[in-house]
């Protein structure tokens, strides 16, 4: 694949579509070589992705193993098992790894800092060039949301400002769907007499017996 090609016009709806994402994404081809970014990833990398091109992902994250070596990204030992490059991988075999929580160590301007993304890496076909897309989700950004919830009933306030249950609101977003039990403290206030008959039973499940070893032949 030659990288110094520009995109193509038929790519512009692609463009659009890539652009119009909130997280950065970035495409890539089989030597893990950058040939697209989003305007997210811009921010992020801080580079065009003009200027993004040719580089490899550990080089614009700026992953401290990346500058151990002038190969760059992919030529320290560490990039052997490097979860990111693992993930790509698997993509170009066809895989979907998806949100993935990989950890970086990255250089900032006074000091190394801990970068953690959820990561999500998928095999891409596009004029018949076998590509990858890998989205990044910045887990500070996730975790820093706050959720509000009822301090009597518990349900949860969506973005539309209406009230769902914990158990809806984790399914409609999230994809989580919860199963129902009483904590042994609940048990004893609603079904006291039952409660000591499901605590013996909880207890008896997590701590099966081991089956006896078999006897040794004659």
């Amino acid at each position: 694949m030659n990288l110094n090609v520009p995109p193509s016009p038929g790519s512009e709806f692609h463009r659009s579509i890539i652009d119009a994402m909130p997280f950065p994404v970035l495409v890539l081809e089989e030597s893990y070589r950058i040939v697209d970014t989003n305007n997210a990833a811009n921010q992020i990398i801080g580079m065009s992705a003009e200027e993004a091109r040719m580089h490899r992902p550990g080089e614009v994250l700026r992953c401290i193993h990346a500058s151990e070596t002038s190969v760059g990204c992919g030529g320290t030992p560490f990039c052997r098992s490097c979860p990111i490059r693992t993930a790509i991988g698997k993509a170009f075999l066809g895989e979907y790894p998806s949100r993935q929580v990989v950890q970086l160590l990255v250089s900032g301007q006074e000091q190394m800092l801990e970068m953690q993304y959820l990561m999500t890496v998928a095999p891409l076909n596009f004029e018949n060039l076998r590509l990858v897309l890998m989205i990044l989700e910045d887990v500070r950004e996730i975790s820093s949301r706050m959720l509000p919830i009822c301090s009597n009933c518990k349900q949860v306030r969506n973005d539309d400002d209406y009230w769902q249950s914990v158990e809806s609101y984790l399914a409609s977003r999230l994809e989580i769907h919860c199963t129902h039990s009483l904590c042994p403290e609940c048990a004893q206030k609603f079904f006291p007499e039952y409660a000591q008959a499901l605590q013996i039973h909880t207890k008896s499940s997590a701590k099966l017996p081991t089956p006896p070893a078999p006897e040794a032949a004659p």
